[in-house]
């Protein structure tokens, strides 16, 4: 029959004490994998290998590769169960009153780490016993011993676990997580001195934190006590049980509870949003605090089988994360406005944004639920905005008003499309990926001056968004026909289309549409400014000579003083209430209009005022100074009918934000 390999072992260290002088180094013996290395206690190993070997003849000298007999190995074994048993007798809960009241684990954890070692040991005779197939009382022995050395630990463990609940509070947990662990490397009993040298040295380290290391470090050693024994299940179930209690409370504080569809569609808009918004403070907490810190935590504690590790965190989390990733996809389901989308927007932004940790944490095919439950919640909420995107796109193009906007002004659809849109672009990092597989079904193709250069083409979400602005701007030229004055449906579409570029321009709009559609709609702008002015003062322009210096006849002259302070006078009087929004848009229109009536009229009224006055004095019909037009057109476009008052020879205003080429008041 083969030797056991701790025989051998045994064995050819006895050899090599004959074999070797002192002064000769050992070679390192590896042991079997199949059999683990027994224990040897300080004493045995004098009275067995440190003996002087009795002097004898060559000829009675056992050959070097003689093993020893199996009496050695079992005194061995025996020893280490006496040596345990007087340790875990000592223990004992139901035989001594100190024991049950006193903790294993404390102070500087000398006496837990000698537990541990005689558990270790006792594994190890255990083990050799039943290799040798003894119906021997001795594993019976064991066998009792280590039932109840499992219920002390089992026992020890419960008792860190509940004591140390505040300083393993996910927070406080989840804060180490992102820091290496204290607690790789080496795990060996004997390495813990050199650990807690390491841990002192740690100046940065609060009590807090001190203290919660040296809990972990405890849940780790005997955790894989308990494994290493077979008694991991009774480990596991100690565990699962204190920290699910945890996450599941810290959810529930929160505002997370199980729910169905039936009762959040039935929940009035105004309550649901409140839901939304709880839980979009809850995931972020439950994502980066307690699932995170329950990853972090199981992973030290049974960093010893990576299948205990998956189970527990499974076992742990799974059920919070089902109840916490289920409430989504329901809300979506409630009946939907445009109003609603961006609630919606950020459910999926949330989610998205949490994803890489999400997926990072439940990797293991036990959580494969979680993150299906969560890649079907993105989709669904997806198709969701895309039907609100349809519906806010219908909206905008079955608007009916049918009354104009005093005075050509900026119309509430505008308003509302472009401060929706404008929130749309917030969502930039999002929404190219909800709306690339959507694509924008045309019977043309966009004009170029559309997208802001090349590469806009070919983004999903410049697209998407050119065409919501261009179906506004195709309902605003309808409604501009409302207006039966053509300069003043200028006016209009001046106003909206500058409202709609300023937005662009001052929102995430501007990365998504680019400057180059900026620039182009800018330009049309100013041709809006300009149709306005052609039409709205043609006949104030048209009402003086061409050439303002040629020499014409005093009754010619006269004439055209007279056919323009009736054109002004009209044209002031219909356009006061008339209004230009944009504060640099009006200062733009007055300044070109003031440039090109003034120089015009400048010129003319020096050239002719002086002898039409001495002609006809006071029937001259030279009514109007340069300087007067100035601050009469200094008046419009503000929308106030009453800001200008009258016409009249002479203005109450002292002077004017505009000058005029051409001469100044006199007389």
């Amino acid at each position: 029959m083969e030797e056991p390999s701790s025989y051998k072992s045994l064995s050819f260290f006895i050899y090599s004490l004959h074999k070797f002088p002192p002064s000769v180094s050992l070679p390192l013996h590896t042991h079997s994998q199949t059999q683990p290395p027994f224990s040897l206690s300080s004493s045995t190993m004098r009275n067995h290998f440190f003996k002087s070997p009795a002097r004898s003849t060559p000829s009675h000298s056992p050959p070097p590769h003689s093993p020893p007999s199996h009496g050695l190995c079992q005194s061995l074994m025996e020893e280490n169960i006496d040596v345990a048993e007087t340790l875990i007798t000592k223990w004992d809960c139901t035989a001594s009153s100190y024991a049950d009241i006193t903790p294993l684990f404390q102070d500087d954890r000398y006496e837990a780490n000698q537990y541990l070692k005689a558990v270790k040991d006792l594994q190890t005779a255990m083990q050799y016993f039943g290799s040798e197939r003894m119906n021997s009382h001795h594993l019976v022995r064991a066998q009792n011993l280590m039932q109840t050395a499992m219920k002390r630990l089992q026992r020890e463990f419960h008792r860190i676990l509940a004591e140390n609940r505040a300083h393993l509070d996910p927070e406080s947990i989840s804060n180490r997580s992102s820091r290496d662990s204290v607690l790789t490397g080496n795990s060996d009993l004997e390495d813990e001195s050199e650990d807690d040298l390491r841990f002192a040295n740690e100046n940065n380290v609060s009590e807090q934190e001190r203290i919660s290391r040296s809990a972990i470090k405890d849940l780790k050693s005997i955790a894989e006590g308990m494994i290493s024994a077979g008694y991991g299940k009774e480990c596991v179930k100690i565990y699962v049980v204190g920290r699910k209690s945890i996450v599941e409370e810290g959810l529930y504080n929160l505002g997370v509870a199980k729910t169905n569809y039936h009762h959040v569609h039935r929940m009035e808009w105004e309550v649901l949003e409140v839901k939304i918004k709880n839980w979009l403070n809850a995931v972020k907490i439950a994502v980066k605090t307690f699932f995170e810190a329950e990853k972090f935590l199981s992973d030290q504690v049974f960093s010893s089988s990576a299948s205990i590790r998956e189970s527990v965190f499974s076992e742990i989390t799974k059920e919070s994360a089902l109840t916490l990733f289920s409430f989504p996809e329901m809300a979506v389901k409630s009946k939907k406005t445009p109003e609603k989308i961006f609630l919606i927007l950020d459910l999926y932004e949330a989610i998205f944004d949490l994803w890489p940790e999400i997926e990072s944490m439940f990797i293991y095919e036990s959580t494969a639920s979680v993150r299906s439950l969560i890649d079907h919640s993105l989709t669904k909420i997806a198709e969701s905005i895309r039907s609100m995107l349809i519906d806010f796109e219908s909206h905008i193009q079955k608007d009916s008003s049918k009354t104009p906007v005093p005075g050509g002004g900026v119309h509430p659809l505008t308003r509302y499309v472009m401060n929706y849109i404008a929130f749309l672009s917030d969502y930039s990092g999002i929404l190219p990926g909800i709306v690339a597989d959507w694509p924008l079904i045309l019977h043309s193709p966009l004009p170029e001056s559309f997208f802001g250069g090349n590469d806009s083409e070919e983004n999903p979400l410049t697209i998407r968004m050119a065409w919501l602005i261009l179906v506004l701007l195709s309902k605003l030229d309808s409604k501009a026909e409302l207006y039966h004055d053509a300069p003043l449906s200028y006016i209009f579409l001046a106003n909206n289309l500058e409202y709609i570029v300023v937005k662009v321009r001052t929102s995430n709009l501007r990365f998504v549409l680019g400057d180059e559609w900026i620039e182009s709609h800018e330009t049309k702008v100013r041709q809006y400014a300009s149709s306005y002015q052609r039409m709205g003062w043609s006949r104030v322009f048209l009402s003086l000579p061409e050439n303002p210096m040629a020499e014409i006849s005093p009754e010619r002259a006269r004439k055209h003083f007279h056919d323009f302070n009736i054109a002004f006078e009209e044209a002031y009087r219909h356009q006061v209430s008339w209004v230009v929004t944009d504060s640099k848009l009006r200062e733009h229109i007055k300044i070109s209009l003031g440039k090109k009536l003034g120089t015009l009229y400048g010129e003319f009224y020096i050239n002719n005022r002086s002898r039409l006055e001495n002609l006809y004095g006071s029937e001259s019909e030279v009514r109007f100074a340069p300087d007067d037009l100035g601050n009469y057109l200094s008046d419009l476009l503000h929308g106030d009918g009453n800001s200008g008052g009258s016409v009249s020879s002479s203005s109450s205003l002292s002077s004017s934000p505009y000058h005029f080429h051409g001469g100044r008041r006199s007389g």
